[in-house]
């Protein structure tokens, strides 16, 4: 016959590993909780990322509108001091000339 009488013995030791086991677990999850946070979150490595390479392409347009207005100013500065700038304009844009010059125009084929 058997002996269903036999109980287990209260160990404390398979409690107190239960105990570590759970805790080692919350810790566990509260981490990685942190790290997902710190990657995915609004604050987070990647939202970073992007914004940094938006701050790039936005410096880049600035530099380059920058340069545009630098041209724009030369030119500006050509046209209103430089009489020779402005007769190139003249001669090449609207086709003027001075009195008693001739236009040949080359008509191809």
């Amino acid at each position: 016959m058997r002996n269903y009488s036999k109980k287990k013995k209260f160990n404390p030791n398979s409690i107190a590993t239960t105990q570590r086991q759970f805790i080692q677990g919350i810790v566990f999850l509260i981490c990685m909780s942190l790290v997902i946070i710190f990657i995915f979150g609004d604050h987070g490595l990647i939202k970073l990322y992007k914004i940094k390479n938006q701050r790039k392409k936005v410096q880049n347009h600035i530099a380059q509108l920058r340069q545009e207005k630098e041209e724009k100013e030369e030119e500006k500065n050509k046209i209103e001091n430089d009489l020779d700038y402005i007769e190139k304009i003249a001669r090449e844009k609207y086709k003027m000339v001075k009195p008693g010059e001739k236009i040949f125009k080359i008509i191809e084929n």
